[in-house]
């Protein structure tokens, strides 16, 4: 019988010790590291190229950094030390120099001198790939910040691969797992976002709508304000993108909404009327391709409405004043403001909008569309000044025609008529594609259950399956939310005797004669699989 090896436990003293002395050997090295980096960056147009052995020379001082790191976070995280001790790495900010000294300016370096450190540049991001993949799993502490910097290293990996366009697809993957996982954490927070956005090239939709949500979360990137640029400054350019027409009249009039740019003063009116009056013939053609488009369409749109999360939105100004089941709040003049012209204009292009999607009665394929718009609407009926100012352009007489031909296929009115949110039966939530879209924007506040996202975990690829059984699940929600809506009898009305929504006096309308859609569409069976993030099958 082998015995194991005996160990002795660390006492306090010898923990502390081990981490002042590897803190000590840290700082030296990663002073060489500033050092040396700063001086081949400022004087770079001025030093001769680096031949092979001096790459590999500093390639060996910053892996001596990282491993420094690594023991560092081992010493000071481990399970005997004492709380002071673990609190070290985060008051002397070290996975923020880890990435900072030890990874990106080296990478930055490397950059700078390629093609010809193309070689090095593969080598190190491996190196400094497979140390984070370590700490990822022996520094949970730190999880949120090694799954960012997978991520980044990932994206530096795409990047560099012009050659083999299924490496660069890999590594778009790779990297995009990693800021969804980001994401997936911290909700709220646009920069996972803005990273998912720079990896949606060239989908254009989708480009569109994670810039627009990474400044319309609790937590905006501002940073957004320039990139979501490269996207829009082609369409307003007059540039040629490989985007459908009618996609490109989408972002173009998002990109005249966003930067105030319009060249002849009415291009955007051209680009909304383009996209509006072919709108209904693209949902017929695409079918189900469209469920995708859909939220990512409706949830711009939401975007638009807030003028992309800025401070001086009349409409974003109106929901921090208090929910109106709250005590009466006293508006200044400032909250009190009229809307802008660049609101107004992005209330005229998605109810537009909503005037089309609306009237395809029967249609599955814009139910994503119709449910993201009722949930807006629902956080704004919580805000009465919020609510008085989009509601006189709302088509509400066309929702209520909508839930209408929803509720001819709804089987019972339990969970639509109760105030819970509806959930499956003793089921583990599965959240619909559109759920993921959303979560985090600042109108999805307290409407889904604390534990939506929670119980289950979802890859990538499973957010974005999409099965027959859904679609009764989403029309479900829709009235749950018209319900909602009906309330307080200002917009909707619903009557629990004969099921039939409809609408104050005040927003009556001739609608006109509509055919019920029958816009199944595909051949996919059962099973249908929108473009998720890692599609790129439309090209800008």
């Amino acid at each position: 019988m082998i015995k194991e090896p005996e160990t002795r436990p660390i006492s306090q003293e010898q923990l502390v010790a081990e981490v002042k002395g590897i803190y000590a050997g840290l700082v030296m090295v990663e002073s060489k590291c500033i050092e040396v980096d700063n001086s081949q960056i400022s004087n770079i147009d001025t030093n001769p190229k680096l031949n092979n052995e001096q790459w590999q020379a500093l390639i060996a001082l910053h892996r001596t950094l990282l491993h420094e790191h690594h023991d560092f976070f081992l010493a000071s995280q481990h399970p005997s030390a004492s709380p002071a001790l673990r609190q070290l790495a985060s008051k002397y900010a070290m996975p923020a120099r880890m990435w900072r000294h030890g990874i990106h300016s080296f990478l930055e370096l490397l950059r700078h001198w390629l093609p010809a450190s193309l070689e090095h540049m593969l080598a190190f991001i491996y190196l400094a790939y497979s140390m984070m993949a370590l700490l990822y799993e022996t520094v949970p502490t730190f999880k949120d910040t090694w799954i960012e910097c997978l991520g980044d290293l990932g994206r530096y990996r795409m990047a560099i691969e012009d050659d083999d366009l299924m490496d660069r697809e890999v590594w778009t993957s790779v990297s995009r797992h990693w800021y969804s996982e980001a994401s997936d954490n911290a909700p709220t927070t646009g920069r996972r976002y803005h990273n998912l956005a720079i990896l949606a090239r060239p989908n254009g939709l989708q480009q569109l709508f994670y810039y627009s949500k990474s400044l319309c979360v609790p937590v905006p990137f501002l940073s957004a304000h320039e990139s979501i640029m490269t996207l829009f400054d082609p369409h307003l350019n007059g540039s040629p993108t490989r985007l459908q027409e009618i996609d490109a009249a989408f972002v173009r009039a998002h990109g005249i909404l966003f930067s105030g740019k319009d060249k002849d003063k009415n291009q955007l009116t051209k680009s909304v009327n383009e996209f509006v009056s072919n709108l209904d013939n693209h949902i017929t053609r695409n079918t189900k391709r469209w469920l995708d488009s859909g939220y990512y369409i409706g949830i711009a749109l939401g975007c638009a409405i807030l003028e992309y999360g800025s401070e001086s939105s009349s409409i974003t100004k109106a929901m921090k004043t208090g929910r109106v089941d709250e005590a009466d709040v006293q508006m200044d003049d400032n909250e009190t403001c009229a809307a802008s012209q660049r609101q107004l204009d992005a209330l005229e292009f998605a109810f537009r909008t909503h005037d089309v999607v609306f009237r395809r009665f029967g249609d599955p394929n814009v139910s994503p569309y119709v449910h993201v718009t009722l949930s807006f609407l629902r956080h704004l009926s919580h805000f009465s000044t919020a609510m008085g100012r989009i509601e006189e352009k709302v088509p509400w007489k066309l929702i209520s025609r909508m839930l209408n031909s929803l509720m001819a296929k709804c089987p019972s009115v339990d969970k639509i008529e109760s105030e819970e949110f509806p959930r499956q039966d003793k089921e583990i939530p599965r959240p619909l594609s559109e759920d993921f879209a959303q979560r985090g924007l600042l109108w999805v506040d307290k409407y889904y259950p604390d534990d939506w996202f929670t119980t289950a975990e979802f890859d990538d690829d499973e957010k974005y399956f999409e099965v027959a059984s859904m679609t009764p699940e989403r029309h479900e929600r829709c009235l749950w939310l018209g319900c909602r809506l009906a309330s307080s009898g200002k917009w909707l009305i619903y009557d629990r005797a004969t099921r039939k929504f409809g609408v104050p006096a005040r927003f009556e309308m001739d609608i006109g004669e509509i055919t019920l859609q029958q816009s199944e569409g595909g051949e996919d069976g059962d099973v249908i699989i929108p473009d998720a993030p890692a599609a790129t099958t439309t090209s800008s």
